[in-house]
Parts: C-alpha cells; sequence; structure tokens
C-alpha cells in the first residue's frame, strides 16, 4: 500500500503517450495533514482503532504492503477525534518502526543463521549454516573457514542440518564431505 507516492511519468505533448524513460521514476510525497503524515519514506495513517472506541496509528515503510507498527493514539481535547500527527510525534514514530523493523531483521538472522567455531587438526574452524527459506527449493548453505578466513568448504544441504559442535568436528572430519 503506498499511500504518499505518485507516479511522475511524463506524457510526451506531440504523441501524447507516455514518454518511457520517465516510467519507471516515482518521487516520496511530502504530506503533513491532521490524520496522514508521509515523509522520509514513510507514511503514518492514524485510524479508528478497531478494538476500541479509540484511535490507532500505523506506520508503513514505503514499498511495503503491511505497516512495521501499529498502536494506539492519543484522542484529542475533544475525546472524539484524534489528536492531529505532528513532527515531533511523526519522528518518534519513524524511529520506533524503524527499531522495530530491526529487530525484525536481527531475529530473522539469528534464525537463518547458525555458527559453529570447533579446534581441528589444522587450527580453529569456523562453520556456518545459512538457511535459504525458498519456497519451491529450501535448502540451507554449509560453509568452513579457517582462522585466517579462509574459505575451506562450502555445499548445499537440507535446511533441516542440524548445526551443533558435534556435527561441524563430524563434517571437518569426513574432509568436508556432504552430510547425510
Amino acid at each position: 500500500m503506498l499511500l504518499c507516492q505518485f507516479d511522475t511519468t511524463m506524457t510526451d505533448p506531440q504523441t501524447d503517450s507516455p514518454d518511457l524513460t520517465d516510467a519507471d521514476d516515482t518521487a516520496d510525497a511530502v504530506m503533513h495533514e491532521p490524520r496522514l503524515w508521509c515523509d522520509d519514506g514513510w507514511t503514518a495513517r492514524v485510524i479508528k482503532n478497531q478494538d476500541d472506541e479509540g484511535w490507532a496509528v500505523e506506520m508503513i515503510k514505503d514499498g511495503e504492503a503491511e505497516p512495521a507498527l501499529v498502536g494506539p493514539w492519543t484522542m484529542g481535547r475533544d475525546k472524539k477525534n484524534p489528536k492531529p500527527l505532528d513532527t515531533s510525534a511523526f519522528n518518534t514514530l519513524v524511529k520506533t518502526a524503524s527499531e522495530v523493523l530491526r529487530r525484525h531483521e536481527q531475529q530473522l538472522r539469528a534464525i537463518l543463521h547458525k555458527e559453529v567455531s570447533v579446534e581441528a587438526a589444522a587450527g580453529r574452524i569456523t562453520v556456518t549454516l545459512d538457511i535459504v527459506p525458498d519456497e519451491d527449493d529450501p535448502h540451507a548453505m554449509l560453509a568452513a573457514e579457517d582462522e585466517f578466513g579462509e574459505a575451506l568448504a562450502n555445499i548445499q544441504v537440507s535446511a533441516a542440518f542440524k548445526l551443533n559442535a558435534t556435527s561441524a568436528a563430524a563434517w571437518i572430519e569426513s574432509g568436508f564431505e556432504k552430510p547425510r
């Protein structure tokens, strides 16, 4: 849902057809209305809270379909309408929504990336497992590098492969053969 982007497609006045060189250009619209603010790649929209009689605000990052943050919003002085958005509130909402996205990315990375270091005859070896959550072909990449960062092996394994110190040591001892 792109609330505050507009198409800047130019039309050739002689042919009345779109100028295809500019067809993909969009510009961020800056909009500062009491219930809708668009700026800095974010849209804040005050909406009726579906859970009660109050109001909520949703923060949507440009290009995203779902809000990054939805939270309660303050009632105005008349106790019926929402308090209007302002610069300070918008900046706070952007900071909060950005932090939510950052934490989500960190959590996803923690789920999809595992790392174990083990001592081997050749020295300390770091083994990583990076899961690729592809709908058609979920898999993982198992990689090893020495203590100097030199790649020793890199193979594709099942996304269900469990990386731990024991499985990493067994893979190293096998000469980096594909685990079964």
